[in-house]
C-alpha cells in the first residue's frame, strides 16, 4: 500500500505542473480585484456552447486563487465547451487567534462574491463570449469550489430574509461537484482543511449559527441535477464528507449522482494527465449536451 500523504503529494505535484492558461477574455462582476471571471472560448470553434462556470477551491484561503484551475477550464475548453474561471475574495494573511496559517474565507464577502459571480455571468459572457449559450449552464466547482457551487445552486432555499436568496432556482442544467466540502458538520469532525470551515464561517463563536446559511447539507432539496465526483483514496476531503452529504439529500427526498473513483485522491480530479479528469468531463456533458 502507497503511503497516503506521498500519493497526495505526487497528486497535487502533477496536479500544479501544468503551466496557467491565459483567458481568452476577463471581465469583472465588481470593483474588487478578485471580483473577476476569466473566460476561454471552446476551441473547436463551435459557434454555440454549453457555459461551465467553475469555481476554484483551496480551502477559501488567499494564497490559492484561481489559476492553478486553468490547466482544468482548459481541458474543458478543448473538449467543446465554453468556460468561465470565477475568482473571489478568500481568507487574509493574517490567522485567527490559535490558527497557523491564513484565515479561510471571509464572511460575509466570499458568498456576496460568488452570488454576484453568478447572477452576472450571463451578461458578462454574452459580451465576452459570444459562443457561449446561456441556456445550458453547468456549475462545477473543485474542493472548497465544490461547496461554493452546491451553495450557489441552493440560493433559492436559504432562509427567508439571507441577502443571498433567489425568488426561484437558478437557470442550470445542473452542479457537477469535484470532491466538495459539502457537509460541514462531517468535515469540521474530521477537521478538514484545518478547521477551515469554522474559519469560513466566522470562528468559533459565530460558525454554528451560520451553517443554515452556508452548509450544502442544510439546503435540501434543491431540484437542481446534482452529481458529486469523489475519489475514494482523499485524504483532504475524505470520501466520508461527499457521503454524508448524499445521504443527507436522500433523507430531504432528493437523490444525488455519486461517482466514486478508485486509486484516485484529491488532485486528479482536476489534472488534466489524469483518467479522473476525463471523467469529470464527461459527468460534465451528461448534464450539458
Amino acid at each position: 500500500m502507497p503511503d497516503p500523504a506521498a500519493r497526495d503529494a505526487a497528486e497535487e505535484a502533477s496536479a500544479l505542473s501544468h503551466p496557467a492558461v491565459v483567458p481568452d477574455a476577463t471581465a469583472a462582476y465588481g470593483a474588487h480585484p478578485d471580483q473577476v471571471v476569466d473566460f476561454y472560448a471552446p476551441r473547436d470553434g463551435g459557434r454555440s456552447a454549453p457555459l461551465v462556470v467553475a469555481l476554484h477551491g483551496g480551502a477559501w484561503r488567499a494564497p490559492y486563487d484561481r489559476g492553478h484551475l486553468t490547466p482544468f477550464v482548459d481541458f474543458l475548453a478543448r473538449r467543446g465547451f465554453a468556460v468561465a474561471n470565477v475568482e473571489y475574495r478568500r481568507g487574509g494573511g493574517i490567522p485567527r487567534q490559535g490558527g497557523t496559517g491564513p484565515v479561510a474565507g471571509r464572511w460575509p464577502e466570499t458568498f456576496d462574491d460568488v452570488a454576484a459571480a453568478l447572477d452576472a455571468v450571463p451578461d458578462l459572457a454574452a459580451a465576452a463570449l459570444p459562443s457561449a449559450d446561456p441556456r445550458r449552464i453547468v456549475l462545477t466547482g473543485h474542493s472548497a469550489g465544490g461547496h461554493l457551487a452546491l451553495w450557489a445552486a441552493a440560493r433559492h432555499v436559504l432562509p427567508a430574509g439571507s441577502p443571498w436568496r433567489l425568488p426561484a432556482p437558478p437557470a442550470l442544467r445542473g452542479v457537477v461537484a469535484l470532491a466538495p466540502i459539502a457537509h460541514f458538520a462531517r468535515a469540521v469532525e474530521l477537521d478538514v482543511c484545518g478547521g477551515a470551515v469554522t474559519e469560513l464561517l466566522g470562528g468559533a463563536g459565530e460558525s454554528a449559527g451560520r451553517f443554515v446559511f452556508a452548509d450544502p447539507a442544510a439546503l435540501l432539496p434543491t431540484g437542481i441535477a446534482t452529481t458529486v465526483v469523489q475519489g475514494r483514496e482523499d485524504t483532504v476531503v475524505p470520501a466520508a464528507v461527499a457521503e454524508s452529504y448524499v445521504e443527507a439529500a436522500a433523507k430531504a427526498g432528493e437523490t444525488v449522482g455519486f461517482t466514486l473513483l478508485e486509486d484516485a485522491g484529491h488532485f486528479p480530479l482536476i489534472d488534466p494527465a489524469a483518467d479522473a479528469c476525463a471523467v469529470v468531463a464527461e459527468e460534465i456533458a451528461q448534464l450539458a449536451w
